[in-house]
């Protein structure tokens, strides 16, 4: 790493401190750098909360004055609960502005780069980008759509199973693995389930800070899941943890809401074909159709192996 990919690199280790706690609005860090020194570091704590940036100004304080900026995301330029970032940072008379991400919200979206300019403050941008953005993936998707990021969770055996026939799951997966998920919970904003779920599994969502049970009065007929995103996205729900069977996980993967794939695969084998797999419904019938990840990851946790993937 170089100087400026290092003063990043904590900028972002700071922004990590806020995992689950800023939503709707991204997670944001950000360090003040003089005569080669960090002189003050901030981080977004809470949504409604003062900006990164201007807990790093406040501890900077005068000595901000001729100071270099990082900053993990572009500095807002808009009023909204918290006054615009960029107005504090002029003031402060920072010299220079490093952002990883430029904001894709439209209400800011490089008007906060271009302000800064103009106030002749130099401002270099694409520091650590790919790294910024990863963090901020369900902001980004939520504030440029309306919709929840949706995280599709399965726990597996290595032939694909859930459950046996006698849809016995506990458990699957290892304790490790099981805490990793719990400590998921805690970072979403929602938990959906089938019905079947919340009947054998309801305890296991007590770490979510919502959770979502979604059913028809209507026998026979299924919820219409693409409008029910649109609706919890008004509500403010940026993310959603998927945890239902295998007709839930289909559902949402032929109607392409999925942005996100986990799964947990034990090193278990169950067998037979009455016993419940991961993905259910109607399937494929042409290989070629079958749904591929990008961009994957593959991690040992306990005895199990983590599958990580975006759609």
């Amino acid at each position: 790493m170089n100087k400026n990919e290092l003063y990043m690199d904590i900028a972002l280790k700071l922004a990590q401190k806020s995992i689950g706690k800023t939503s709707p609005n991204p997670m944001v860090g950000a360090v003040i750098v003089k005569n080669n020194k960090i002189i003050a570091r901030g981080f977004h704590q809470k949504a409604g909360g003062a900006h990164a940036e201007i807990e790093a100004l406040k501890q900077a304080g005068k000595n901000a004055k001729n100071a270099d900026l990082y900053v993990t995301l572009e500095p807002c330029c808009s009023f909204g609960k918290t006054p615009p970032c960029t107005d504090a940072i002029i003031k402060a008379g920072i010299k220079r502005v490093f952002v990883a991400a430029k904001d894709v919200n439209p209400l800011n979206n490089c008007k906060g780069i271009k302000i800064l300019k103009r106030n002749n403050i130099k401002v270099i941008t694409g520091i650590l980008e790919n790294r910024s953005r990863r963090l901020n993936e369900i902001f980004e998707k939520y504030i440029t759509t309306g919709m929840p990021f949706v995280i599709l969770k399965m726990a597996q055996t290595l032939d694909g199973k859930i459950a046996t026939k006698s849809r016995q799951s506990k458990w699957i997966t290892c304790e490790k693995s099981r805490k990793y998920v719990h400590k998921l919970r805690r970072q979403v904003d929602a938990v959906m389930v089938g019905a079947n779920t919340a009947r054998i599994d309801k305890p296991w969502l007590k770490d979510s800070k919502m959770k979502i049970i979604v059913h028809n009065k209507k026998k026979n007929k299924k919820v219409n899941l693409r409008q029910l995103l649109k609706n919890l996205g008004k509500k403010q729900v940026t993310s959603i943890l998927c945890e239902g069977g295998g007709t839930l996980a289909w559902s949402l993967l032929h109607e392409n809401l999925v942005d996100k794939v986990l799964f947990f695969v034990s090193p278990k084998i169950i067998g037979g074909k009455n016993a419940i797999t991961s993905v259910e419904g109607a399937g494929i019938s042409n290989l070629d159709d079958a749904i591929k990840l990008k961009d994957i990851s593959i991690n040992k946790i306990g005895d199990d192996v983590l599958i990580e993937g975006y759609l």
